[in-house]
C-alpha cells in the first residue's frame, strides 16, 4: 500500500477514534483522555498499534459534539459549574487557588469534576482549613509526583478536586498529560468570564 494511502487511513483512524472518544466522554462520563481513546478504537474494531489523536483533538471533538446535542443545556450546567468554582476559589484565596480542566476551558459535562490547584506548604494546612469550615473531604490518589496530595470535596454541583502543589510550582507551567500547557485560571478572570 503507497505511504499517502497508509497516512490516508490513519488519519481517517484518528478521526473516528477522537470522535468516539468525544462521545464517550459527553455522554458516559469518561473523564480520562486515554481511557476513552483506548475505548473509542476497541468499539471501531481498530488493531491495537493504531495511532490514536491527541487530547487537543478529541477536545474539539468534545466541543463540537456538546454544540450540537448538549448546547443550551450544556450552557446552563458549565455556569453553575463555574459559580461553584468561584465560590471555592474565594474561599481558597489565601492557598492561591487556580481554576483548571473542563470547566476551565468549557468542555465540562453532566460527569465532570471541578478541579483546582492550591499552593501551600503542606496539605496538612489546607486539611485544617477544611476542617475548621466543617467541609468534609477525602484523600483520592494523586496522578502527578509534583502534587503533595488531591482532596475531593462534594459540592452541591460537582465534586471537587483540590490539586495540592507547593508553593515554588505557582509560576510554574504545569502542562497537561500530552505536553500542553495546562489552561488555568484566577478568581478574577472567572468572574470576568462569567459577566460575559
Amino acid at each position: 500500500m503507497p505511504f499517502h494511502e497508509k497516512a490516508r487511513q490513519s488519519g481517517g483512524a484518528r478521526a473516528s477514534i477522537a470522535s468516539v472518544a468525544a462521545r464517550l466522554m459527553a455522554e458516559d462520563g469518561v473523564t480520562d483522555y486515554h481511557q476513552a481513546k483506548r475505548k473509542a478504537a476497541r468499539q471501531l474494531g481498530l488493531p491495537d498499534h493504531t495511532t490514536f489523536p491527541d487530547n487537543a483533538e478529541v477536545e474539539a471533538e468534545l466541543r463540537a459534539y456538546r454544540s450540537l446535542y448538549q448546547d443550551e443545556e450544556q450552557v446552563e450546567r458549565l455556569r453553575a459549574l463555574r459559580h461553584t468554582a468561584l465560590e471555592l476559589l474565594d474561599l481558597l484565596d489565601e492557598f492561591h487557588p487556580y481554576l483548571t480542566g473542563s470547566v476551565a476551558d468549557g468542555t465540562a459535562g453532566e460527569h465532570s469534576h471541578i478541579d483546582i490547584q492550591i499552593f501551600a506548604d503542606s496539605a496538612k494546612e489546607v486539611e485544617i482549613f477544611l476542617l475548621n469550615h466543617e467541609m468534609v473531604y477525602e484523600h483520592i490518589e494523586p496522578r502527578n509526583e509534583r502534587v503533595e496530595a488531591v482532596l475531593l470535596l462534594e459540592t452541591d454541583t460537582a465534586d471537587a478536586n483540590l490539586v495540592i502543589y507547593p508553593p515554588r510550582l505557582e509560576r510554574v507551567s504545569l502542562k497537561t498529560r500530552d505536553g500542553r500547557p495546562r489552561e488555568r485560571m484566577k478568581a478574577a478572570g472567572l468572574r470576568k468570564l462569567l459577566a460575559e
